[in-house]
Order: structure tokens, then C-alpha cells, then sequence
């Protein structure tokens, strides 16, 4: 089957109401092509590698969580702006990207899919939410999997064997880790309001040198998991299931990143 680039770009907008958020870039249709979808690719970020990848798929359009414009980036079409822009246009490729839309979204955002995956349900309600735009999950391991960690590095441990790739622990050593926060990407900025909301643990993917002397000082251990490994499962799930709902053909492709 077959959709428009206008039908499609309704379904994201609907799925995801990007106009609710306060973004560094434009969500949507950041790129046009064609008007006429058959096959759609997702992925991480619209590098040329995934592109690349596309364009042997034969995709008609691209769902990325990491876009081509952002605020305050230079606008000039050199380099590597160039080479991506220049192979979606001869190829005729849409690209759609949605930023903190996608990391919020209950049940397909980043968020909730490493949750899902981890075995970390939110608390109900606005409780189970923190930190600016309300974008940071915060509960408790799956009743089916126990009332908690006995301590931080057993946290660690399990993250790692679910992602597949090292944790940074930095670990104050205070027992049980009953309460984790969890924000996927490069969101090292909210453990202070991840501590403030009562966490024992704070799961996100990158590190910055404060991190580690509040982690020591409030008593609340933070994990730095990798930006890309902890954004893997919002894209495909939300592009799964909007090809689903359009009838499309739908493939993630993972352009692997080690940060």
C-alpha cells in the first residue's frame, strides 16, 4: 500500500502533537520528497550512513529522532550538510524528525521503550514525571521483577546486559536502589531535579563533570548508558507503528554509535 507524504506527516504530528514542546529544531517534515510513500526507514539520526542505507532500501521516507537543522547551528550547505542534503534530494527521500516529542511520548517515546525494555515502570500520573517539559520518567523496577536493586552496581549490571555496551557508574554507595529517574540522550542536566523528585538512581545517557560530585554529595547514584543505546527503541516504535496504521512497509535500520 501506499500514503501521501501529507498523510503521513498528519499521522506523526497527531501521534506525537510536536506543538506541545519547546525544541532546539523543527519537528516534522524537515526535508521533501516524493509525494507518494511506500517503504519507510527509521533510525537514530539522519547521518549520511543512514541515508545511505535508505537509499538501498529504496525507502520514500526517513523517521529520525536526531534532525539535519537545530537552533543556532551554522546555515550554510557545505560539508557534511551538503553530502546528506544532496543524496535525499536526488533520491527524493522525505525526512521527518521529531526531537523531544518523541523522547516524551508515553508508550512509544524513548523514554517509555528503555523503560519498558530495563523492566522499569513509571509511577502513575504526574508523579511518575520530572524535570523540564516533564520529559524524565521516574519509578519502580516491574512488580514481576522484584521490589527494586540490591544496590547500584547490580543496576549497572543489569543495563549493561540489556543494552549491550559499558555503563558509567558513579556510585555513592547507599544500599538498595529502590526509585530510578531515567532520561534517555544527553540529559546529564536533569539529575538535580531527578534527585529533588526522590530517586536512588538516575539512568540517562551521557555524563558531563558535575554529575559526579552531586551523584557523591546527594547520595544518589547516576549511570551514563550512551546517548545512542539509550535512543534506539523510540524511532522504530513509533514509525512501526504509524507504517501499521497506514499500511506501509516499515525497517529500522541501527547506524552504530558508540556515544
Amino acid at each position: 500500500m501506499t500514503t501521501t507524504r501529507h498523510e503521513l506527516l498528519h499521522a506523526f504530528d497527531l501521534l506525537l502533537a510536536p506543538g506541545r514542546f519547546k525544541d532546539y529544531g523543527p519537528n516534522g517534515l524537515q526535508v521533501e520528497g516524493r509525494t507518494a510513500v511506500r517503504r519507510l526507514v527509521s533510525g537514530v539520526t539522519a547521518s549520511r550512513a543512514l541515508i545511505e542505507a535508505a537509499i538501498a532500501a529504496q525507502a520514500d521516507a526517513v523517521f529520525v529522532h536526531h534532525g539535519l537543522f537545530w537552533r543556532g547551528q551554522d546555515g550554510r550547505v557545505t560539508g557534511w550538510m551538503k553530502q546528506r542534503l544532496a543524496l535525499l534530494l536526488a533520491h527524493d527521500i522525505n525526512l521527518f524528525a521529531y526531537h523531544l516529542p518523541l523522547d516524551a511520548h508515553p508508550e512509544l517515546g524513548n523514554n517509555a521503550q528503555l523503560g519498558l525494555r530495563l523492566g522499569l515502570v513509571a509511577e502513575p500520573g504526574p508523579e511518575g514525571r520530572f524535570g523540564e517539559q516533564e520529559l524524565g520518567f521516574i519509578g519502580r523496577r516491574a512488580e514481576a521483577e522484584g521490589d527494586g536493586f540490591a544496590d547500584a552496581p547490580a543496576l549497572a549490571r543489569h543495563v549493561e546486559a540489556v543494552l549491550g555496551r559499558p555503563a558509567t557508574l558513579v556510585d555513592p554507595g547507599r544500599g538498595p536502589v529502590r526509585r530510578v529517574a531515567w532520561c534517555t540522550g544527553g540529559a546529564q542536566g536533569y539529575f538535580e531535579a531527578a534527585i529533588a523528585a526522590g530517586a536512588d538512581a538516575f539512568l540517562t545517557g551521557e555524563i558531563s563533570e558535575p554529575q559526579a560530585h552531586y551523584a557523591r554529595e546527594a547520595g544518589v547514584a547516576f549511570l551514563a548508558c550512551g546517548h545512542h543505546a539509550t535512543e534506539r527503541y523510540g524511532a522504530p516504535a513509533v514509525a512501526g507503528h504509524v507504517a501499521a496504521q497506514l499500511g506501509l512497509s516499515h525497517e529500522f535500520i541501527d547506524i552504530d554509535n558508540p556515544a
